[in-house]
């Protein structure tokens, strides 16, 4: 199933935080996140993938998650196709 595109207030929602709330947040708590990716980057690829209000309820149980207790580590948004082990990616969004 393709993800569907992002919708304008899921968009501006996401930009608001990465340009304003996230450097404000960290410049209270130099801690580096736990998880991979982001609890910000699952929040907006669980919306993306399941819509506002399952994505939302996803990405407060990620949130909930995010303790110092944690272990953390890789924790992928579900449902997404995972590539297989020994395949080669190329992303070509950084390349010139």
């Amino acid at each position: 199933m393709p993800e569907a595109p992002p919708s304008l207030a899921v968009r501006i929602a996401f930009g608001i935080y990465k340009t304003v709330v996230s450097p404000i947040l960290h410049a209270f708590s130099p801690s580096q996140c736990l998880y991979l990716p982001t609890c910000s980057e699952y929040a907006y690829i669980a919306m993306v993938r399941f819509g506002p209000v399952r994505g939302s309820w996803m990405a407060l149980r990620r949130f909930a998650r995010c303790h110092p207790f944690s272990k953390g580590g890789l924790d992928p948004v579900p449902g997404g196709n995972p590539e297989p082990p020994n395949s080669v990616s190329i992303h070509t969004d950084h390349l010139p």
